[in-house]
Order: C-alpha cells, then sequence, then structure tokens
C-alpha cells in the first residue's frame, strides 16, 4: 500500500509536502482566478414619486399603468412593486439569468415612456428613475453624533449632501441608498384674500414661485437663515 510507505519513511513524506506546499505558493500568482457565474437574476428598478397620495392612489395611478406596459418586457422572469404611503412607488423587474442588464435597462426604459404620458402630471414632473441594480447588499453605514451634538435631521441632510453621491459615483456600486431618509423645508402661508383677488390659486402660485428659487439656487444665493424651517412629512 502506498500509505504503509509514507508511515515507514516519514522523512519522505514530510519532503514530499514541502514540495508540494512551495509549488502551491508559487503557482498562486500564476494561475487565473476563476470567476463564478452568475445564478442571481439581473434587476431593473423603476421608482417614482407622488407627493400626497396613498398606497392606495399611488397604486391605482402609478401601478397600474407601468406594469401594463412593463409586463412582457424581453427576457423578463417575474417583477414586484411596493406603493408606500408616502407617495413612493418602487418596481423591481427581474430578467433571466446571463441576460445583458444594460439592454436590459434600455428595454425597460422604453416600455417605462410608453406609460408616462397615463400617468399624474405631478409624477410626471417628479420623474421616473430607471436603473439596473443587483438583489445582494454590498455593505450597511451607520453615521451617528457622537456626543450628540448633531440631530437626525442634520445627519439626514449631511449625508444626503456629502456622502450619498460619493458612494454612487465609485465603480462597481450600483445605487446607494439612505433610510429613513428626512429633509428640510419651508412653510408658506398664503393670504387667500389676495389670492382671490390675484385670480390666483397656491398650485399657480407654487409652479411661478419655483422656477425663481430654482435660478437663485443655481446663482449660488443660500436661502436665508432667518427663514422657518421645520421637518416635513408627505400627507
Amino acid at each position: 500500500m502506498i500509505s504503509a510507505i509514507f508511515v515507514r519513511r516519514p522523512r519522505l513524506a514530510i519532503v514530499i509536502s514541502l514540495v508540494i506546499s512551495i509549488a502551491g505558493l508559487i503557482a498562486q500568482r500564476a494561475l487565473p482566478v476563476e470567476q463564478f457565474p452568475d445564478i442571481v437574476p439581473p434587476q431593473v428598478s423603476v421608482s417614482a414619486t407622488y407627493p400626497g397620495a396613498n398606497a392606495e392612489v399611488v397604486e391605482q395611478t402609478i401601478a397600474q399603468p407601468l406594469e401594463a406596459e412593463i409586463n412582457g418586457v424581453e427576457d423578463m422572469i417575474y417583477m414586484k412593486s411596493t406603493s408606500g404611503n408616502d407617495g413612493t412607488y418602487t418596481l423591481n423587474v427581474s430578467f433571466a439569468v446571463g441576460s445583458d442588464p444594460d439592454l436590459n435597462t434600455v428595454n425597460t426604459q422604453n416600455r417605462t415612456s410608453l406609460a408616462t404620458p397615463s400617468l399624474p402630471e405631478e409624477v410626471q414632473r417628479q420623474g421616473l428613475a430607471v436603473q439596473k441594480k443587483s438583489t445582494a447588499l454590498l455593505q450597511v453605514f451607520t453615521l451617528y453624533s457622537p456626543n450628540g451634538t448633531y440631530d437626525s435631521l442634520f445627519l439626514n441632510n449631511y449625508v444626503n449632501i456629502n456622502i450619498i453621491d460619493a458612494l454612487r459615483r465609485i465603480p462597481g456600486v450600483g445605487d446607494a441608498t439612505l433610510f429613513g431618509l428626512q429633509d428640510y423645508s419651508m412653510r408658506i402661508w398664503f393670504e387667500t384674500d389676495r389670492l382671490t383677488a390675484l385670480d390666483l390659486t397656491p398650485r399657480t402660485s407654487s409652479r411661478r414661485s419655483a422656477p425663481r428659487i430654482s435660478r437663485r439656487r443655481s446663482a449660488g444665493s443660500a436661502p436665508s437663515r432667518s427663514a422657518t424651517t421645520s421637518p416635513c412629512s408627505s400627507t
């Protein structure tokens, strides 16, 4: 038996083991790294926002038109959607394993464009985001203030301005999501009698004031610190 030879000659067994170990260390740098095949179906995410709408309204006005058009797109396996009470809508479309993620994104974008005219005007103004993504969660970061100097609203705003975009620019990162997103807002009270005299409504006033605010921000002027700001949740 071969095993009996190594039992009777331990030095020979030690030498052979050392030779195999040294050969493995030398070949470690020369051997190519094997790439595992794709086993997870690629996904394309479609997200939209309807300010002020609940989950039922989002499902009726956004989910139904979008899913009717996207259903049956090339190489699609299944899709899953989520309608939130905060007016958010997310649709994850899963495609066949081995399909081209870029081509899947283009096909989904084309189907989304067909459904866009049937969506509410507020949703079209907010825009629809179509992007490829992976189902695997790579890593989770936590940002906190050790001494309690800054509250959660400040930290959310800091991450949204300075960190989230930098993470998305890292090669290989498909998307970065901020959980529990909070943001600053401004409350504006209208004088209803003056609006009536000028034949205006709150909707038309906001449309006229939005371009002015955008031009001021693009020119580099920051909002006044004396303005009353507070966290705002969709209603």
